[in-house]
């Protein structure tokens, strides 16, 4: 968990077995283990949350398959998972924004609060982040995890502890827009129709976007991607010698659109 726990896997467990914190831990290539998992103490400015719905990230599915993503190995048994949405179950003594029964989704990271990024309100981009599911930091497919209540955000009634968990990835699609200046007179082109592909076409059109176009390999994706407010989709060759950008150029030259100056890269 984000902030720290160990397994208790071992020895002889107690009668009260079924009130003992169980969570999903790697522990090989494609083996998941469900084992008890100790919780620290709920210090003063953190709660503890009962997780109702955790997603499973392309990070998940390569840790399982390889025990590695980019640069970061599993070297030890890991919990994984990370976005993740529950209720509150404890407060600490200094909380006052929570309660015991608060619906909410967390914010995976924790940053170090102290540093140069941190202190200019880009905590996203602190160098000693301590993110869910990232070796060595546990993730939060468990009943309970223990985290900072600044990181926890109320939802509202209105949306369901399973959207509550895609709120991470879909702050991936609103950074992109923010970042890309979307607008009503931007046209946007998303590469991909995967999960963060179809979440940055929700995005865009949240954002006003005059005409997305997204593009996969995938009919299916690509489909989905229309439903969800694409306004075309551009199937492209799996053929690695045929261009990506070429296909989608000749397709924006008949849409008569400047394909250089508002690629969005999703």
């Amino acid at each position: 968990m984000g902030k720290g726990g160990m397994s208790s896997q071992g020895g002889v467990l107690e009668a009260h077995v079924e009130q003992e914190n169980m969570a999903a831990w790697l522990v090989g290539v494609n083996t998941l283990k469900i084992q008890p998992f100790k919780l620290p103490t709920v210090g003063p400015n953190d709660v503890r949350v009962k997780i109702k719905a955790v997603g499973i990230c392309g990070s998940d599915v390569h840790y399982l398959k390889t025990m590695k993503c980019a640069d970061f190995v599993v070297q030890e048994p890991m919990v994984i998972g990370h976005e993740c949405a529950g209720i509150v179950d404890e407060v600490g003594s200094m909380v006052k924004n929570l309660v015991p029964g608060d619906r909410v989704a967390l914010e995976p990271g924790i940053s170090c609060w102290r540093c140069e990024q941190c202190k200019g309100g880009r905590y996203n981009l602190c160098p000693d982040m301590k993110f869910f599911a990232t070796p060595p930091v546990h993730g939060s497919l468990a009943n309970q995890i223990v985290h900072p209540a600044d990181l926890c955000f109320k939802l509202p009634e209105n949306v369901s502890l399973e959207e509550g968990a895609m709120c991470e990835p879909l702050s991936v699609g609103v950074h992109a827009c923010r970042r890309a200046n979307i607008g009503p007179e931007t046209n946007v082109l998303v590469i991909g129709a995967g999960p963060i592909g179809l979440v940055s076409v929700l995005s865009a059109r949240a954002f006003g976007a005059a005409r997305i176009v997204i593009v996969d390999v995938d009919d299916e994706r690509l489909s989905l991607a229309k439903s969800l407010g694409a306004d075309d989709a551009v199937k492209v060759s799996t053929n690695p010698q045929v261009s990506i950008f070429a296909t989608v150029q000749v397709y924006f030259k008949i849409l008569r659109f400047d394909f250089e100056n508002h690629l969005f890269n999703s």
